[in-house]
């Protein structure tokens, strides 16, 4: 049952899976730009005076599709057979992370959407790799090198620089920055949990899993505090109509391209593809929401391009030390690149 990314591709396979690197990074780069358009566009189709492509409907039934397309892409993985095969105790660690990373995280993220530049969401969501990083470290006791460190401060200090140099931005619980720091670390405590714990766990039941759960815990949350109500345009063929190309397309395509990339890439390439995923997203929020970075957000940028550079190398280095021999689990290596949009 055990699935892992741990051998070393030949050459044809390896450049296969560094076009669908790229191809995955452009789509996940854009989840964020088009997930704020499909927002504006819904504020030009009002009912009632309620956007019916808000954040909170967007994700509720962008759940529904994406378990639909994971249910049709990994229903072989979902048989009783496999099923017993896992432990009470990887169920624990299956279920945490799948709050942590399908119900809290996405919830956050676009929630920040709707309350701050995407770009900012995008750069200040650099602080991920770095809390990976910390509690690895802290946690697991793992050894790092001295570029992946200096990588990591490098990225802190452009983090606090686009917050601290922007004068709009207010540091409150509920700002969009705020919302944005604590969705990453959500993610790096998933995806330090999976890495530790769910090394036996396949990619596809996990997906279909976390989705399961993300929806069901995300959507008890929103009744229990604003009421069924609060989904009342939940069934607008407006909303499915854009949200499933949406599904399709981010998770259908893009997830698809990614899973196929992690089996024909090395380590060294998925860091590689995580790491541009930053510049496509800025890409994307210029060329589909005509929002460019500000001055706070080119010198903070640079700094945590810097980080995400020296990083890199410090990965290159360990692999090249290891003779690409590491492993890590699956689910681990998915959630490198972190937010893919819901």
């Amino acid at each position: 049952m055990a699935q892992e990314f741990s051998g070393i591709p030949n050459s044809q396979d390896r450049v296969i899976g560094r076009w669908l690197l790229a191809i995955a990074t452009i789509i996940f780069g854009a989840s964020n730009a088009i997930a704020s358009k499909l927002h504006d566009l819904g504020d030009t189709h009002l009912i009632d005076g309620r956007n019916p492509i808000s954040f909170c409907n967007s994700l509720f039934v962008g759940d529904i599709c994406e378990l639909g397309i994971l249910i049709f892409i990994y229903y072989r993985e979902w048989n009783i057979k496999e099923i017993k095969k896992i432990k009470f105790k990887s169920w624990i660690f299956l279920t945490i992370v799948a709050v942590l990373s399908g119900a809290l995280a996405p919830a956050l993220i676009f929630t920040a959407l709707d309350r701050t530049p995407i770009n900012n969401v995008i750069l200040i969501g650099r602080i991920e790799p770095v809390m990976v990083l910390a509690l690895s470290i802290l946690i697991v006791k793992s050894k790092t090198s001295f570029w992946n460190i200096t990588g990591a401060i490098s990225t802190c200090i452009g983090v606090a620089l686009v917050i601290f140099l922007q004068q709009t931005v207010s540091l409150n619980f509920s700002s969009g920055e705020v919302l944005t720091i604590i969705g990453s670390i959500a993610l790096a405590i998933a995806s330090t949990i999976s890495d530790v714990q769910l090394f036996n766990i396949p990619i596809g039941f996990f997906r279909v899993f976390r989705t399961l759960i993300g929806t069901f815990v995300f959507g008890t949350i929103v009744i229990v505090l604003f009421g069924f109500e609060h989904f009342i345009d939940v069934f607008s063929p407006f909303l499915w109509q854009w949200i499933l190309i949406y599904s399709v397309v981010i998770v259908g395509f893009g997830q698809l391209c990614w899973i196929n990339a992690l089996k024909k890439s090395t380590s060294i390439d998925i860091t590689l593809a995580s790491a541009f995923n930053t510049i496509a997203g800025i890409l994307c929020s210029y060329f589909i929401v005509q929002q460019a970075p500000n001055t706070a957000q080119y010198i903070g940028g640079i700094f945590i391009l810097i980080g995400i550079v020296l990083g890199d190398v410090g990965d290159w280095m360990q692999n090249k030390k290891m003779k690409g021999k590491q492993a890590h689990s699956a689910i681990a290596i998915d959630m490198e690149s972190g937010f893919k949009g819901v």
